[in-house]
């Protein structure tokens, strides 16, 4: 049975410090794929653009810096939870934004009362879905 957390949020997306704006991002979260959480960003003028990473990096962003890759969350202030910076790049380009971490972390609660965090390979077919998508991941790469 696949099950999963939906929420939408506000970020600003931060072009410069003279210019951002506030953009929708869609979180998802789904047992089928229970490391990992999407951010769909819909910028205006694009089509949306969807990005996977694990769950537990954005656990760890809201309070720490965190993340050597591709993405990378850290907190504006580590004191307190106010906002968070999740900063996205691909080769020399790369997209900053600001969200709140309040509704960051209500959703992250909601994954986890759907999979609790540490319980994620108690989900029966996680390994055949994983085996399914690589699958399909490597035969479209293998079409293109």
């Amino acid at each position: 049975m696949r099950e999963l957390v939906q929420a939408e949020v506000l970020m600003s997306f931060l072009v410069s410090e003279e210019l951002s704006f506030r953009i929708p991002v869609e979180l998802r979260y789904e047992t089928a794929d229970p490391y990992a959480v999407r951010m769909t960003f819909h910028l205006p003028g694009d089509a949306p653009v969807t990005w996977a990473f694990g769950r537990e990096l954005l656990i760890d962003g809201i309070n720490e810096p965190s993340g050597d890759g591709d993405v990378y969350i850290s907190p504006t202030e580590p004191e307190e939870l106010s906002d968070v910076h999740i900063r996205l790049q691909v080769g020399a380009e790369r997209a900053l934004f600001r969200a709140s971490a309040p509704p960051l972390v209500a959703f992250l609660d909601r994954t986890d009362r759907l999979v609790p965090l540490g319980q994620e390979m108690a989900l029966g077919d996680f390994e055949t879905n994983l085996e399914e998508t690589l699958g399909r991941i490597l035969a479209e790469e293998n079409a293109g």
